[in-house]
C-alpha cells in the first residue's frame, strides 16, 4: 500500500528528515505537545518475574472514559521521554486511549534498577510488561506500538501474545528492525553518522552501567572503543547465551517467513529512503495475511516530518490505525490525517 505521506521538497531528504526527528527542537515541541493534552502522568515502576524491574510512564485522558490503552515502545538508546514517543502519546490521549510508555531496561534513566545488560533478545521481560499493563485495565482492548527497535519488540510480542496470554489485539510499527545482520552490514557502508550516533550512545550507557556494578561489569575502556560490531559480539560472549553473533541477530530477527504466522494483525509503516533499516526485506513480507505494509517513498529513519512546525506524520498514523481498528473501519481507506483534529499547525 501506497502511502499518503507527502513532504514539502525542501524535507524530501532522508537524512534531514531523520535528523530533525531527534532534534533538540523537536524535544521542545513534544513537551509542549503533550503538555496541552488534558491527562495525568504518573512514573510508574514494573515488578516482574525473576526480579526484573522495568519502568514506564503511564498516562490517562483526563477529559474522557478511556477507550482502549496503548503500550508504546521506544527505539534502541531512545526512552519513554524520545520525542516520537511523547508526540505518539499525545495524539493518543486526545484520542481517548489510556497510554504506555515503557523504558526498555538500561533505557532512559532505569540503568540502577537491573544488574543485567540490556539486550535485544530480552523479549520475555517486554512480554511481562505487557502483561503487567493489560492487567492494569483488563476492560479495555490493548495495543501495542513501536518505533525502529521498538518495532521489533512490537512484532515479537504479536507472535507471543497467544502463547503469552496476551490479549493483544492489534500493532502499528514504524520503520521497524527486520533483519539485525543485514541492518548491520548496512550501517557499515552507509554515512558514519549513524554509526558514531549509535556507538556514543552505547558507549554511554555502558559506562553508566559499569559505574552502577562495578562488581558484575568489570570491562576496561578498551571494550568501550571497540567499533559497533567488535562490541556487540564482546556483549553477546559476556551478557547473553548466545554462542556467536550470528545466532544474536537469529534471536530478534523477524525477516523471512517469520511474520506470516502473524496471529495479530500488524500496520507498518516504512520509508523507502530508510538510511539505517534496509528496505528489501519488507517487499517480501508485503504479502502475508496479517501484515498491511505503507511505503512512504520519503521519511528518513523514523521522521516523516511534514512542515517547519516539526509535526511528525508517523505519530497521528499511530493512532489512526488503532481508531480504526476500534471502530472497525477498512485502515486501507482511512486517512492518516489527525484523527482528533486536536492541533491548530498554522499557530504552530
Amino acid at each position: 500500500m501506497r502511502s499518503d505521506y507527502a513532504p514539502p521538497a525542501w524535507l524530501r531528504n532522508p537524512h534531514l528528515q531523520s535528523l530533525l526527528a531527534s532534534s533538540p527542537l523537536r524535544a521542545v515541541q513534544s513537551r509542549r505537545r503533550l503538555r496541552q493534552v488534558p491527562a495525568t502522568h504518573a512514573p510508574t515502576l514494573l515488578e516482574l518475574a525473576g526480579g526484573v524491574r522495568l519502568q514506564g510512564v503511564a498516562s490517562v485522558p483526563a477529559a474522557r472514559a478511556p477507550r482502549a490503552a496503548v503500550l508504546l515502545l521506544h527505539g534502541w538508546e531512545g526512552s519513554a521521554e524520545s520525542s516520537y514517543m511523547r508526540l505518539t502519546a499525545a495524539h493518543l490521549l486526545r484520542a481517548g486511549f489510556v497510554v504506555f510508555r515503557l523504558n526498555f531496561r538500561d533505557h532512559g534513566d532505569t540503568h540502577h534498577l537491573n544488574e543485567g545488560l540490556f539486550h535485544s533478545n530480552r523479549l520475555d521481560e517486554v512480554v511481562d510488561a505487557a502483561r503487567a499493563v493489560a492487567s492494569r485495565w483488563p476492560q479495555l482492548p490493548l495495543f501495542a506500538a513501536g518505533f525502529s527497535l521498538g518495532g521489533n519488540f512490537a512484532l515479537r510480542l504479536a507472535l507471543r501474545a497467544g502463547q503469552a496470554g496476551l490479549p493483544l489485539r492489534q500493532v502499528a510499527v514504524v520503520c521497524p528492525l527486520l533483519d539485525p545482520a543485514r541492518t548491520m552490514d548496512s550501517m557499515e557502508v552507509g554515512p558514519a553518522v549513524y554509526m558514531r550516533h549509535f556507538e556514543r550512545m552505547w558507549r554511554r550507557s555502558l559506562a553508566r552501567k559499569r559505574a552502577l556494578f562495578p562488581q558484575a561489569h568489570g570491562f576496561d575502556d578498551a571494550v568501550l572503543r571497540l567499533p559497533m560490531r567488535a562490541l556487540t559480539a564482546w556483549m553477546v560472549r559476556h551478557a547473553t547465551e548466545f554462542s556467536s553473533l550470528a545466532d544474536y541477530f537469529d534471536g530478534y530477527s523477524v525477516a523471512g517467513e517469520r511474520l506470516r504466522a502473524l496471529p495479530v494483525p500488524a500496520h507498518i509503516l516504512m520509508a523507502a529512503d530508510d538510511p539505517v533499516i534496509p528496505l528489501e526485506d519488507f517487499h517480501h513480507i508485503a504479502g502475508f495475511p496479517n501484515v498491511r505494509l505503507e511505503l512512504a517513498a520519503h521519511g528518513g529513519h523514523c521522521g516523516f516530518i511534514e512542515r517547519a512546525s516539526l509535526d511528525g506524520y508517523s505519530e497521528r498514523w499511530v493512532a489512526a490505525r488503532f481508531l480504526a481498528a476500534l471502530d472497525a473501519r477498512d485502515p486501507a481507506v482511512e486517512s492518516a490525517h489527525d484523527p482528533c483534529g486536536e492541533y491548530d499547525h498554522a499557530s504552530a
